[in-house]
């Protein structure tokens, strides 16, 4: 085996344990429990396919982009920045609920502390695992992540030798395809479970960063992706079945009465049944067989936490680095750029969730619903032309949240319907979006290209010249006295003038160069308005332009009303930016474009901050 194949061999290892989340690891307990062989395949099948689908995909991303190895870097910072909330939110939640389930479906069956100690008990429990993950975060970078991975990946090989060496018999009764207990789940049916499931885990590692992560840093290292998640989906498949056959031998061997406990909501829950089984068989079953199996949990929890810290970190510092946000620059970057206030948050969301007595369904149904209409726009983006268009935000929002509830209200009061509704409307909403925007900017490029054919028939063009042609007659002042100083619309700045014969060229359009003079004017005139004490020679710093960015769209001609609009875009500790745009005479758009400006000490022209008096006039208009 060459270097290439070895080398996606050891990151498929790894792609499978950081995928080994709270999800995969108890969740498969739970579908043996209510479904059998048919529900473990239904959930291990979907789950592994995911896995190589997103490596098959993305490697195609990285191929079809320039870059060389860092083409996968350069299009996930482009593709990344309209769902940069949603890649957060989904790792938080990813996170809490591996953390939950280790806590609640191991150390609290264990009962190592009774009475007021508990929940101290658990607050040290939880403060342990998270340090854990931060210790190998910081101590493993993804480019040694895979090697860390390797050993925990022997280690855990072990494991799994020594529980399957002590299973006696290996087969008992209770591997049967359907329910080992018809009458023990009283949930949403099987069909219930499928659709959402197979959407769901078809589509989850599009929103995962450690996946991207993990498939950027692959690609500089010259391996083949599609390989490395091949490997990593196969490995992760034997792992959901291990887990999963393990709990029906369980079952089989303590029968139904045992195999599960009945929830708050009147459902019966499993995840926890192994390890209940080898608490109260510690001694009957040697103990090196319950230590491999506590060991495999941990194991299996720990590979994400450090993946998910890693992940965090390259993210948020990425991000942190970026912004320009006025709010985020008044916070140090140590602290943003850092995982351990969301290391922190998820230590405070898993407390409640177990003294809450939650369930790990009640993490997950977001996995169903919520995110799957982002997942599907995410995939669509990476292969559909319109991927450069404004997402949506507060209509993706919306439709996330109600397919939340629908999904909820099914999964409590049993109703299929809803359940599907739940997690099929996100998907059938993403697909009306992508075709709706792409035949509209189809319908756009080709209208535009008639319209530029047509203005080149010579009839066309005189008719055009003369019908923009303004004469004195045409001139009449703005409506509502148009203040000579300019005046506020919003918060947009607004001034408005009339080109003259000193603004155009030869063939009588305006100059080109008169338009950025346009917008100096109308800043200078914006600077008068919000900061009238300025003065010129007692100021103690300069506004200089750092930088300038103008499109010309259309052109304008003598005579014709110039109104330029500028407001504050964003702003961050030391630098502003201002976006302008500017309308003739018919309100159709001229040019648009943005400057940055920065702020220097008058007396030496060192870079500054900006200065309180600039940050107290502008924050009312920004």
């Amino acid at each position: 085996m060459n270097y290439r194949w070895w080398n996606a061999l050891l990151w498929g290892n790894s792609v499978a344990l950081a995928w080994m989340w709270g999800l995969g690891l108890f969740f498969s307990v739970q579908m043996a429990f209510m479904f059998g062989l048919q529900g473990l395949l239904l959930f291990a099948i979907p789950n592994a396919f995911g896995l190589m689908l997103f490596g098959y995909l993305t490697q195609i991303v990285a191929k079809s982009h320039s870059g060389g190895q860092e083409s996968l870097a350069i299009f996930f910072d482009k593709f990344a920045k309209p769902f940069r909330l949603i890649f957060y939110l989904y790792q938080l939640l990813a996170l809490t609920l591996t953390v939950f389930a280790l806590v609640a479906y191991l150390f609290v069956p264990l009962q190592l502390a009774s009475g007021g100690l508990f929940a101290i008990y658990l607050c040290l429990i939880v403060f342990v695992i998270l340090a854990a993950g931060c210790l190998f975060g910081e101590e493993f970078g993804i480019q040694k992540i895979k090697l860390s991975h390797t050993l925990m990946g022997v280690l855990l090989l072990g494991c799994v030798g020594l529980i399957l060496g002590g299973l006696k018999p290996l087969l008992p009764v209770s591997f049967t395809w359907a329910a080992p207990f018809p009458g023990q789940w009283t949930g949403p049916s099987f069909l219930g479970y499928a659709v959402p499931l197979t959407v769901g885990l078809l589509v989850g590692p599009w929103l995962d960063l450690q996946h991207w992560q993990r498939a950027i840093q692959i690609h500089r290292e010259k391996t083949s992706i599609r390989a490395s998640y091949f490997f990593g989906g196969g490995i992760f498949f034997l792992l959901l079945m291990f887990h999963g056959c393990l709990a029906l031998w369980v079952m089989g061997k303590e029968g139904a009465p045992l195999s599960a406990v009945e929830a708050r909501d009147g459902f019966k829950y499993a995840h926890d049944l192994v390890t209940r089984y080898f608490i109260r068989n510690y001694a009957a079953a040697g103990p090196w067989m319950p230590m491999a199996y506590f060991t495999f949990l941990s194991i299996c929890v720990l590979t994400t936490l450090d993946s998910g810290y890693i992940a965090l970190k390259w993210f948020l510092g990425s991000n942190v680095e970026k912004s320009q946000n006025m709010l985020i620059s008044l916070i140090p970057k140590q602290i943003i750029g850092s995982p351990i206030p969301s290391f922190a948050l998820i230590g405070i969301v898993t407390l409640g969730g177990i003294w809450s007595r939650l369930e790990l369904e009640y993490f997950m149904v977001a996995y169903a619903s919520f995110f799957v209409g982002y997942a599907a726009l995410a995939i669509a983006r990476c292969f559909v032309p319109n991927s450069q268009q404004p997402l949506p935000q507060i209509r993706m929002f919306s439709m996330a949240s109600m397919s939340i509830v629908l999904f909820a209200f099914g999964y409590l009061n049993s109703q299929t319907p809803l359940l599907l509704l739940g997690s099929l409307l996100p998907l059938v909403y993403v697909i009306w979006l992508v075709v709706n925007t792409d035949l509209l900017r189809v319908v756009h490029e080709k209208a535009g290209e008639v319209m530029e054919a047509a203005s080149e028939i010579p009839a066309i063009r005189a008719m055009t010249r003369a019908a923009t042609a303004v004469t004195g007659a045409d001139v009449r002042a703005p409506e509502n006295d148009h203040a000579l100083a300019g005046h506020f619309e919003g918060k947009w700045f607004v001034y408005s003038m009339i080109a003259t014969y000193a603004d155009t060229n030869s063939v009588g359009n305006v100059y080109f160069g008169m338009y950025p003079m346009y917008v100096g004017k109308t800043r200078e005139l914006f600077f008068n308005v919000t900061m009238p004490d300025f003065d010129l020679k007692s100021t103690k710093f300069y506004i200089l332009t750092r930088s300038f960015e103008h499109k010309f769209i259309r052109e304008a001609r003598e005579f014709e009303t110039i109104t330029v609009k500028i407001r504050i875009a964003e702003y961050n500790r030391k630098f502003c930016t201002l976006e302008h745009q500017i309308f003739n005479s018919d309100h159709a758009l001229l040019g648009k474009g943005k400057q940055s400006l920065l702020f220097v000490s008058s007396k030496d022209y060192s870079l500054l901050d900006i200065p309180p008096e600039v940050y107290t006039s502008f924050i009312s208009y920004a």
